[in-house]
Parts: C-alpha cells; sequence; structure tokens
C-alpha cells in the first residue's frame, strides 16, 4: 500500500487558464528556435545572437514566472512552487549577468557571479522538493525512505564513476576554484537526482504528471551540467550549440510541472513486483560499481556511495524481515481477537475449547445472547449500539477476571470459558449475565444464557456448542415475564378457545419450523421469531367465519380473498405489540411463493424473509401430513416428495433441502429427533406422540 494523489485541476478561471496555454505555447516556440538555430546555424551574428542571448534568457524568466504565477493563484502547495519559482529566476539572473559581464570575455573568472547565482538554483530546489513531498505525503512510511536512499546512492555512484573521472583528468591543470566550481554542478546534479529518485519511490515508483516533468527537468538540467564541464574541460564546448538547448529545456519541463493536476493524499494499492523490482536493480547497480573497483579503479566518491546504497540494502532487509514479523504478528492476533471488543472471537474460542477437550481440563462453557439489543439497537443507532457491545464485552471479561476468558461470537452474542470448581463457575456465570446487562432511561438490555461442564456434560466441541445453544434457547423462550411471551401466551390461548385442534399443527409447524432454522444458521433471536411467528402464523384467522375455514368444498372467488386477508389481519393484530413487531413481518409474509404468486405482496425470492419461507414450508408440510376438512393425511414421505416437486415455485430450494434433512434424521431417531425434544419444552404446549413421528 503506497500514497498516491488523485487528479484535481488547477482551479483558474478559463481566461487564465487560456493566458497560461498561450504562455507555454510561447515558451515552446522559442525552444523550437534555438534549437533550430543551434542545428542550422541561420541568421548570422546579429540574429544568432540575438537567439542566443534574449531567446535563451526569456525562455529562463518565462520559466520562472510560470511557476511564481502558479504560487500566486494557487493555495496549494504555494510555498514550494514560489521558492522553486525563485530558484529558477535566481537561474535566470545569473545567465542574464553572464550574458552582459562575462560571455565576451577570453578569460572569465572562477567562480564567477553567474556560478553565485546558479549555485544558489540547487538550495532552493531542495527545500521545494522538501516541501511537495511532504505535503503530498503527510505520513513517513521508512521503506520507501530507503527503497529511494538505495536508488539516489546507485544513481550517485554511477555517475561519479562515469563522469568524475573524466572531469579530474581534464581539469588537471587549473586552478583550485575552477576545479571546485565545475565540479559542484554535477555533485549537486546528482543530490538533486537523488532527491527526484527517492521522490518516486515514495510514490510507489508510479510518479504522477507533476513528478514525471520534473523529473525529466532535473535531469535533463544534471546531464546538460556535466556535458558543459567535460566539453569545456576538454576544450570543445561550442557557446550556442545544441548543448546549450538543454538548460532551457529542463526549466520549461519545471514549469509545466507547476501546472499540472494537483492531487490529494490517498491510498493507492501498488505493484508488489515493482516496489521489489527496482531497488533490486539498483542494488545490483552498487554491487556492479564495487565489482568493477577490483578490475579499474573508481573513484574514491563512486566507492564509498556505492558502499552506502549496500548499507541501506541491509538496513532495507533488516526492516523488511521487522515489518514482515509485525505483519505476521498483526495478522494472528487480528485472526483470534474481536475487532470491536477486543475479546477473542469464535475462532479463538474454537481453539481454546478444543484444547481442553484434547487435554481433558474441565472447563465451564457458556453461551450468552443479548435480550433487547435489537430494540436498543434501533432506538439509538448503530454507533450507540456498537459503543454498548463494547461496554459490555469490557465488563464481561473483568467479571471474570484470572477465572476465565470472554468471547464475541458476533453480533450481540458472547461466551465465557471458566475455569474453576464448579461451585464457584456457577458463581462466576450469574456474575457474567449480571456484566451483560445495562439499562438506562428508555432501554433494558439482558440476556439469556446456556451453560455446560466440559467434558463431564459433552465430550466434543460441537455437543458442548449445540447443548448450551440449546439450553440458552429454552430459557429465552420460557421467561413468561417477558412482553413477548405474555403476548403470545394471550393469543395461543385465544386459538386455543376457538379451535382446540389448531394448537397440535402450531405446535408441529414451530418444532420443524425450529430445527430447520437451526440446520440454515440462524441466530438465537432469529430462531426465536421463527418460533413465534410459527406459533402465530394464522392468528389472522380468528377473523374468517368457520363456514368458511371447515368448508369441504372448493372455495369461491370472493371467499379465497377473504381467506387471502388472514395474513395482512395477523400482522395487524401482533403489531399491537411492540415485542411481536418483528414476529409480525414474518406473519404478513408467511404465505409468499418463491415465484411470486403468492399472496398479499407478491414477493418473490430472498425479497421474502428467510423466517417466513420456513414457515410456509413447514406449514405446507404439516397440512399434509394431518387430517383435513378437504383432504386426508399423507406419510411424511408423501409430504416431503409433493414438497420437493413445487421447488421454484411454491418453495425455496434451501429450505426444502434442510427440511428433508431434519426429517430424515428425525425418522432415524437422528440429531434432529434429539433436537425436537428440546424444542419441545420452549413451546407452550405437549405434542401428541402421533404428531410427533411424522
Amino acid at each position: 500500500m503506497a500514497t498516491r494523489q488523485d487528479s484535481d485541476a488547477v482551479p483558474l478561471p478559463s481566461r487564465a487558464r487560456r493566458r497560461m496555454r498561450v504562455a507555454f505555447a510561447l515558451l515552446g516556440a522559442g525552444l523550437a528556435l534555438h534549437v533550430a538555430h543551434a542545428l542550422l546555424g541561420f541568421g548570422g551574428p546579429v540574429v544568432g545572437g540575438l537567439i542566443d542571448d534574449v531567446d535563451y534568457d526569456l525562455m529562463l524568466v518565462g520559466s520562472a514566472a510560470a511557476c511564481l504565477t502558479r504560487a500566486a493563484v494557487v493555495a496549494r502547495e504555494r510555498r514550494a512552487w514560489a521558492i522553486l519559482g525563485g530558484g529558477l529566476l535566481v537561474w535566470a539572473a545569473g545567465d542574464v549577468s553572464w550574458t552582459f559581464l562575462y560571455s565576451g570575455l577570453e578569460d572569465p573568472p572562477y567562480p564567477a557571479l553567474s556560478d553565485a547565482a546558479w549555485l544558489l538554483f540547487y538550495p532552493a530546489a531542495y527545500v521545494a522538493l522538501w516541501m511537495l513531498v511532504k505535503e503530498r505525503l503527510p505520513r513517513f512510511h521508512r521503506s520507501p525512505w530507503l527503497d529511494g536512499a538505495i536508488g539516489a546512492l546507485a544513481v550517485a555512484s554511477l555517475g561519479s564513476a562515469i563522469i568524475m573521472p573524466t572531469l579530474t583528468k581534464s581539469l588537471g591543470g587549473a586552478s583550485v576554484a575552477a576545479i571546485a566550481t565545475n565540479l559542484a554542478y554535477p555533485v549537486l546534479d546528482l543530490v538533486l537526482i537523488g532527491f527526484v529518485i527517492i521522490a518516486f519511490s515514495l510514490n510507489a515508483w508510479r510518479p504522477d504528471r507533476v513528478w514525471m516533468l520534473l523529473g525529466a527537468g532535473l535531469v535533463c538540467s544534471g546531464i546538460a551540467d556535466s556535458l558543459y564541464v567535460v566539453e569545456l574541460a576538454a576544450g570543445t564546448y561550442t557557446e550556442g550549440g545544441l548543448l546549450d538547448s538543454l538548460w532551457p529545456a529542463a526549466t520549461i519541463l519545471v514549469a509545466l510541472a507547476a501546472w499540472q493536476p494537483s492531487g490529494r493524499s490517498t491510498r493507492i494499492q501498488s505493484d508488489g513486483k515493482r516496489l521489489v523490482a527496482l531497488p533490486t536493480a539498483f542494488a545490483l547497480v552498487a554491487i556492479g560499481i564495487v565489482t568493477y573497483d577490483h578490475f579499474t579503479r573508481v573513484t574514491n566518491v563512486s566507492l564509498l556511495l556505492a558502499s552506502g546504497a549496500l548499507l541501506v540494502v541491509i538496513l532495507r532487509l533488516r526492516l523488511t524481515v521487522g515489518e514482515h514479523r509485525g505483519m505476521l504478528e498483526r495478522s494472528q492476533r487480528d485472526a483470534l481477537t474481536d475487532s470491536l471488543t477486543g475479546l477473542g472471537n469464535r475462532r479463538r474460542l474454537m481453539d481454546d475449547l478444543n484444547e481442553a477437550v484434547d487435554y481433558g481440563e474441565a472447563r465451564t462453557l457458556v453461551v450468552f445472547d443479548l435480550d433487547g439489543f435489537k430494540t436498543y439497537n434501533d432506538a439509538f443507532g448503530h454507533p450507540a449500539g456498537d459503543a454498548l457491545l463494547e461496554r459490555l464485552g469490557q465488563n464481561l471479561a473483568e467479571a471474570l477476571g484470572e477465572d476465565g476468558a470472554a468471547y464475541r461470537m458476533g453480533g450481540d452474542e458472547f461466551c465465557a470459558l471458566i475455569e474453576a470448581p464448579a461451585t464457584r463457575a456457577s458463581w462466576l456465570v450469574e456474575t457474567a449475565a449480571l456484566a451483560l446487562s445495562e439499562r438506562g432511561p428508555g432501554f433494558e438490555v439482558g440476556n439469556s444464557h446456556g451453560a455446560v461442564s466440559v467434558p463431564q456434560e459433552a465430550g466434543t466441541v460441537s455437543a458442548a456448542l449445540q447443548l448450551a445453544d440449546r439450553r440458552l434457547y429454552r430459557q429465552k423462550s420460557s421467561r413468561q415475564g417477558s412482553p413477548r411471551a405474555q403476548t403470545r401466551d394471550v393469543l395461543l390461548r385465544v386459538v386455543e378457545e376457538r379451535q382446540p385442534d389448531m394448537r397440535y399443527h402450531l405446535r408441529e409447524v414451530a418444532t420443524l419450523a425450529v430445527a430447520v432454522g437451526k440446520r440454515l444458521g440462524l441466530a438465537i433471536e432469529e430462531l426465536d421469531e421463527v418460533a413465534r411467528a410459527a406459533e402465530l402464523h394464522d392468528i389472522g384467522k380468528m377473523a374468517i367465519p368457520d363456514a368458511i375455514l371447515g368448508k369441504p368444498a372448493s372455495l369461491s372467488d370472493g371467499e379465497m380473498s377473504f381467506i387471502r386477508r388472514h395474513t395482512v389481519i395477523g400482522e395487524g393484530i401482533l403489531s399491537a405489540a411492540p415485542a411481536l413487531v418483528p414476529v409480525a413481518r414474518l406473519v404478513r409474509s408467511s404465505h409468499e411463493r418463491y415465484d411470486g404468486s403468492g399472496y398479499p405482496d407478491g414477493l418473490k425470492g430472498e425479497s421474502i424473509p428467510l423466517g417466513s419461507r420456513i414457515v410456509f414450508a413447514c406449514d405446507a408440510f404439516d397440512a399434509i401430513t394431518s387430517n383435513r376438512p378437504y383432504s386426508e393425511r399423507r406419510s411424511w414421505e408423501e409430504a416431503l416428495a409433493e414438497l420437493e416437486r413445487c421447488v421454484g415455485t411454491q418453495f425455496d430450494p434451501i429450505v426444502v433441502d434442510a427440511l428433508g434433512e431434519v426429517l430424515r434424521e428425525r425418522a432415524a431417531g437422528g440429531p434432529a429427533a434429539r433436537d425436537d425434544a428440546e424444542a419441545t419444552a420452549d413451546l407452550p404446549f405437549s405434542l401428541p406422540e402421533s404428531l410427533r413421528r411424522a
């Protein structure tokens, strides 16, 4: 991951943009004229002198003015471009002073006043580049800085190896001042180019147009300085030649960079191969220079720079190892930690529980599910809900102390693994339950829980979790004092008084729905809602006359329309109790068909709530296997075959598949049959043995 800029055009009025286009067009025309004159030599001494001096100086001044104008009209990165524009202006002043003071001299002084101006450009450029890097990359990242340092040192070493021997030989008879002045330019250029390489590294070796143009301009200037010093020392330099065109070309490129889209710092995915390949290539350059030195001596400066690059490679390798170790530790910690509460997550619980089972260590597993959390979340919003979960998680960890570990399984479900004698474990369970409770103005959040002793009551991890889950669900469902339970009991009593036989149908549908919901991985609270919806899905039929409900013949269109109102009526009845509003939504959709031909809303496919799809399939199965006025009961195999025939039209395929698995296990006396026995205790009526056998 590395930083990159989004493209945002420099905000200018259209008139100002047109003026800048004209300005750069004039600069380009001036450069083209200078190159053409250098190649063709037209115009004679007068015109040639104007091109070599006036046109040349105007291009430098114009480039500086472009950078300063950019700093004046655009606030972003203003100081950096103002300093760089000032550096270009000093550079231009050096050329103007050379034109008027030294160009006609056979032996100009070293260093001249012009040299002082030209050399002042470098500190201005260093400061400006540093400010651009800081503006675009506010965060410090050690890795790209070291990668850039490797590249900068390697390039500087290579440049020194190529340029310095020639310069040293050529300037052998010159004065110390002349040698120092002429060597200063390539050395400072190498530092500047090294800075650009570092900037490229900080941009993940994918620089934007600003850095591409800046880099091109500064490299162009460095090449021109090096060639100039070599040619001057060798006596082959010709004023007004093609070499002179490189300097104004460099300043124009820098000015163009100032007017490129300016970006905001963001994070982008970096190409991992690129990040490794380029520093590796620079490291190989350094190795090559050190190796070459054994056969042909290079300068000490070049050798020191190459050695420095290799030293940085070692530092980079050490940093990489440390980063990878840290990433591995973070990934391991994140894989086992809940990001919201900082508690262990499901994976951590499974690891700890497996370890306890494998070594036969006595533990008490407790599964908690919050009561009232959905209401709190809906009333106060998800951020407040997350804050509540975080507080409760910390409360749970503090309540357990050193006697146990706390976990968050996801959603509003927590777990505890207690290592304590049975008597203390029982006390800790109650303490933990209190820790997972909070009340305030307009809300009350409590919990239901199920505990199991490992390995005494369950010898495997899956058995322990299933048993704790069943006990939790039984506690949640059997709380008669809760508003949902009280309202449900009243409504079921009304149904029982009007249609005594209906209680068996509701019981069986609820039992099947719970088993199917577990098979499909529904959470505890979702299972509770599905069970209540299954119990109360026909509550709206209380408003339908018995003559229609018990009619042995086919119903008329009017009677069928009347029947189809019962889900909406049921929703209205249940919605009167706030605790049953989620159940009311499931009841409304409990007769929607998978292909969209159901009622009352014509919902289709997964737009139908999963709980409603489960209730619909279980209701149909029970209807087929029960005696009705209009049909005789059939076996569970025949009923399942009928549901499978209608998969995709009436029923959800995954629901029917899960129902089939439950029925086959139930018939074989497998886990589904044992789940039925647990679920039976959660429902308000006793299930006759004849109906329990599908």
